[in-house]
């Protein structure tokens, strides 16, 4: 009965028409006027309303031309509050707030739970160099959990793991940006005390700091879908590991200073570490095409390199860097020269990097063995510069390009802008 009261009120103009039609023709069988006396009626009504054809004809137009200016100004009426748009009362969010946006912010948490796996770890793979693997694996996995309804837990608790200068952090970073999530990034060589876990969670009643929540609690109770990027996990204290267990297995974590529950469920928490580099590097040459056994037997050396059982158990997925060989590397040395010499305000030439160059930190790389990375070198090349890029500057140049001048020695030079270089084609 409830779906027939819809329907019918939908078919209410029809049915009215339908009436008045069955009137019509009720009042002329009592009245037993012919056909042919109906038409005659008619035709005379018709004659006699003639003049007002034309007035007639022009309200309708204007009343049409209204409506569609109407409807095509309904947008800016509704963002200026003075009109809903079902409605001509106006909705207490065009009043309050800005209704558009958080139409926006809907819509958004409705595609996050259907990301297109493809599409992230294409995007991921552009921007993270060498890891095409851990990029595609990341992106499943993270479609896989968000597409869940209820959980208990986080979205996904994530270990990187392998040698440093691979890219762990900017992946971090780049789930981020790429999903549109805030990013919480916690550095935790400086949670090594037993008293860091304070600064994260907060400091008991009475104790200083206790007027404020702490840096972790009070970022996921702002930015409840934030991805937590816990940089270099070992190096942790015991005391803020337990702390993060009760948040990645019960799907809270507890803010000291008011005992207040805040959730976890919505969050990415992904963590770092360096530790076993090279068994996982070995683990990973020799099980590149056997994931599972490769992230079975990473969490068994990662155990054996004393990384906490209790912490193991809770994360979901591990995932295995492997180091920069050959074109990688030199790709990676090559963007970071980039943005290092635009810290300087300047920018590189197109092919402004001479390839002697790279060659040059690529050798070095090999020297210096797995656990070096490539900033390392490249602040020797900043030391070796850095002058000559402050002198560009301050001659207003804009681009400089990168020479080997001798054995390990690196100049900065500059040319003609684009700019001058057309004045003396146009001369």
């Amino acid at each position: 009965m409830k779906s027939l009261i819809p329907w019918l009120s939908r078919m209410m103009p029809l049915m009215m028409a339908a009436f008045l039609i069955l009137a019509a023709v009720q009042l002329a069988l009592m009245l037993q006027l012919s056909p042919a006396a109906m038409l005659h009626g008619l035709l005379v009504a018709a004659s006699w309303a003639r003049p007002g054809y034309l007035p007639a004809g022009a309200i309708g137009l204007a009343l049409s031309l209204a409506g569609v200016f109407y409807c095509l100004s309904s947008d800016r009426l509704a963002r200026r509050g003075l009109r809903h748009r079902k409605s001509l009362l106006m909705d207490v969010l065009s009043r309050l707030t800005n209704r558009t946006a958080l139409e926006e912010m809907l819509a958004r948490q409705q595609r996050e739970s259907t990301i297109n796996a493809e599409e992230l770890a294409a995007a991921l793979r552009a921007r993270v160099i060498g890891q095409d693997q851990v990029c595609e694996d990341i992106a499943q996995q993270l479609r896989r959990r968000l597409a869940l309804q209820t959980r208990n837990r986080p979205v996904g608790v994530f270990l990187l793991a392998g040698p440093p200068g691979t890219g762990k952090t900017y992946l971090a970073k780049q789930i981020a940006t790429q999903t549109e999530r805030p990013l919480l990034h916690f550095d935790m060589t400086q949670m090594s005390s037993p008293h860091a876990a304070t600064q994260l969670f907060g400091s008991p009643k009475g104790y200083v700091g206790s007027d404020t929540f702490g840096r972790l609690t009070g970022g996921l109770k702002e930015h409840p879908d934030a991805v937590v990027l816990l940089d270099e996990i070992e190096k942790a204290h015991p005391d803020v590991f337990k702390k993060f267990l009760t948040a990645w297995n019960d799907g809270h974590v507890t803010e000291a200073s008011t005992n207040e529950l805040v959730p976890t469920t919505r969050a990415i928490f992904v963590l770092t570490s360096n530790i076993a580099t090279d068994e996982l590097n070995a683990i990973a040459d020799r099980l590149a095409d056997e994931p599972e056994k490769m992230r079975a037997e990473s969490t068994e050396a990662l155990r054996r390199a004393g990384f906490a059982p209790e912490v193991l158990n809770r994360l979901d997925r591990i995932f295995v860097f492997r180091a920069l060989r050959g074109l990688d590397l030199a790709r990676v040395a090559a963007l970071e020269i980039e943005h290092m010499i635009r810290g300087y305000g300047l920018n590189v030439e197109a092919g402004g990097i001479d390839p002697a160059l790279l060659f040059e930190i690529l050798q070095r790389q090999q020297k210096l063995g797995s656990m070096a990375s490539a900033r390392d070198i490249l602040r020797s090349i900043e030391d070796m510069i850095s002058d000559s890029l402050i002198t560009a500057r301050q001659q207003g140049r804009t681009h400089v390009h990168l020479v080997m001048a001798g054995e390990g020695q690196i100049r900065a030079e500059t040319s003609e802008e684009p700019q001058e270089k057309m004045n003396k084609a146009s001369l």
